[in-house]
């Protein structure tokens, strides 16, 4: 991490949704954020993890810390959580969009969506365009999405499913190169908005990311986040920075390593890849207009 000493804004009762915080770097985000004042809104899938969750963060006069319950691999179950969120919040300040799995097997949700794509990719797309209302309302509000580090591959529009082709660890990487293309693409259309949005890699943390996924990739995996994996406190650095600091608080459409603006792949970077993502995403999505959803 850099040794770049930022200044923090005041968190105290600022609103922030959050995806994937029952475990791994979720969690000590959540933490972190609820000891510093923040109020945390927690969309998870099991309801027993997602309580456990809301009742180990802090609590303060501003902080009435709650729980939506959403399959995150269902586009209907995420546009239904973020219709709900609307209703009940008048302002969201942060958005963080951090769930994802990786799995051993291509299978399609009940939607015909392959399951990585979905979870890593479509849940971002759908939850912020379902809460852009809200975002928009607040001023300085922040979207913040997890990617990683193996985005590095090449972006293929006619296979962001793996249609033609599967394995676990381009199928991860496709949707983490997603989520880089996404955050370029909505900061575009959103730079008349005072929203910034912004990615980041936590790096190779310990967690039990994938986990029960079986295959041959995960005793490795297992083995390798034991012997070189950074701790969950260590890889929500970035995701805590770029959620408080005052630094960065006009910066949109960037990826981060380690607290600091890191140059992603060409493949990232490249408008026209964004734009196609966006198209496909859309079309997914049924998208009715700019941060509107059917």
């Amino acid at each position: 991490m850099s040794d770049h000493q930022s200044s923090t804004f005041d968190m105290t009762g600022k609103t922030i949704v959050i995806t994937g915080a029952t475990s791994g770097i979720g969690a000590a985000a959540a933490h972190a954020l609820a000891d510093q004042g923040a109020r945390l809104i927690l969309l998870a899938r099991d309801p027993e993890r997602g309580a456990a969750a809301i009742a180990s963060l802090r609590t303060g006069p501003a902080q009435q810390h709650c729980l939506y319950l959403a399959d995150l691999t269902s586009m209907a179950d995420v546009k239904r959580a973020a219709a709900e969120i609307v209703r009940a919040e008048p302002a969201i300040d942060t958005l963080i969009n951090n769930a994802g799995s990786w799995f051993n097997q291509r299978r399609l949700t009940s939607e015909g969506l392959e399951r990585t794509f979905a979870l890593n990719h479509m849940a971002y797309f759908n939850l912020t365009l379902g809460l852009a209302d809200r975002l928009a309302n607040t001023q300085g509000a922040r979207v913040i999405n997890t990617a990683s580090f193996v985005h590095k591959v090449k972006y293929d529009g006619a296979n962001l499913q793996s249609e033609n082709n599967f394995s676990t660890n381009a199928a991860y990487a496709r949707s983490k190169l997603c989520n880089i293309l996404f955050t370029r693409a909505l900061a575009r259309r959103w730079q008349s908005l005072d929203v910034t949005v912004n990615c980041f890699s936590p790096g190779f943390v310990q967690t039990n990311f994938g986990a029960g996924e079986g295959g041959v990739l995960e005793p490795i995996y297992r083995l390798t986040k034991r012997w070189f994996g950074k701790s969950p406190a260590q890889g929500a650095a970035t995701l805590i920075f770029l959620a408080t600091s005052e630094d960065v608080a006009g910066v949109t459409g960037e990826y981060f390593e380690r607290c600091e603006i890191s140059r992603p792949s060409d493949d990232a970077l490249n408008d026209a890849n964004a734009d196609d993502l966006w198209k496909r995403s859309s079309t997914l999505a049924k998208l009715t207009g700019e941060g509107s959803l059917a």
